[in-house]
Formats: structure tokens, C-alpha cells, sequence
């Protein structure tokens, strides 16, 4: 009813910026950060990422409504980098990171791909009972 269409939420407009910083006035080497057309999953991931940094006294993100797809984040830096520079290293740990895991994910599922001989049973259905020598099931107890 009053929710946009679904690909609203994530495909950017003609000359609509993914990233706007605006710097705080009121606390010194803050900025609020706003990330058009995300949600949570990247949000949380940022500022995990910026609270492991130790120039970072603060960061924290929230998403003001529901329906609409964009998330603020605020960051609070030592002065020895701006909080524009933060988010950048944030982002780009970030994006190194996601590529490990991608390689580690594609290296382990390269095995699944082996077929399995006709000895091995993959249930474990011929295998001995876990209490050796006793040919009862576990459901004879």
C-alpha cells in the first residue's frame, strides 16, 4: 500500500548522490554521514568496522523511517583524521575483508564438487555405533 516499489529501495535516481557527509557544528571532528538506497546489513558493518579503529571515538548509525531507504552515521574522530577519512579506511577494510571471505567460501566449496566413492556413506548409516561393539540402536534404550 504505501510501500514504494521494490526497486526504488536500491537503484539510484538520475544525479542522486549515494553519499553525503555533513559536518556537525556542535561536537568537533563529528560528521553525519547519510548512505542512500541501504539498509541495516551494511550499516551495522560500517560502524563495526569504524569502532575497531582506534581513531574512532564514536560511531553509530540509525535508520530514521522504515520506508525510507537510507541509513545516517554518525562519527566522532581523535582529530588526527576527519571523519570523511574514517569512513573511507572503514570502507575499504570493509571491501577487503568481503574479499576474503569470498575466496575462502569459493575454496571450500571447490571440494564439493568431488563425487564421493561407492565406500564412502555420506549419512554415516554403515558406520559402527557410537558405543563400540553394541549392536543396539539408540532407540532400543
Amino acid at each position: 500500500m504505501n510501500a514504494p516499489n521494490r526497486y526504488e529501495l536500491f537503484v539510484l535516481d538520475d544525479g542522486e548522490k549515494p553519499v553525503e557527509v555533513t559536518e556537525d557544528t556542535k561536537i568537533p571532528n563529528a560528521a553525519t554521514v547519510k548512505i542512500l538506497k541501504q539498509d541495516h546489513t551494511l550499516a551495522n558493518m560500517i560502524r563495526a568496522q569504524l569502532l575497531s579503529m582506534p581513531q574512532v571515538l564514536f560511531a553509530g548509525y540509525k535508520v530514521p523511517h522504515p520506508l525510507h531507504p537510507y541509513f545516517l552515521v554518525k562519527i566522532q574522530t581523535d582529530g588526527t583524521i576527519t571523519p570523511a577519512a574514517a569512513l573511507e579506511q572503514a570502507c575499504t577494510k570493509l571491501i577487503g575483508m568481503i574479499a576474503s571471505i569470498e575466496a575462502k567460501f569459493k575454496r571450500e566449496f571447490q571440494y564439493k564438487d568431488v563425487e564421493p566413492t561407492a565406500a564412502e556413506d555420506p549419512y554415516g548409516t554403515a558406520a559402527a555405533p557410537a558405543w563400540s561393539g553394541d549392536t543396539r540402536s539408540y532407540m532400543d534404550l
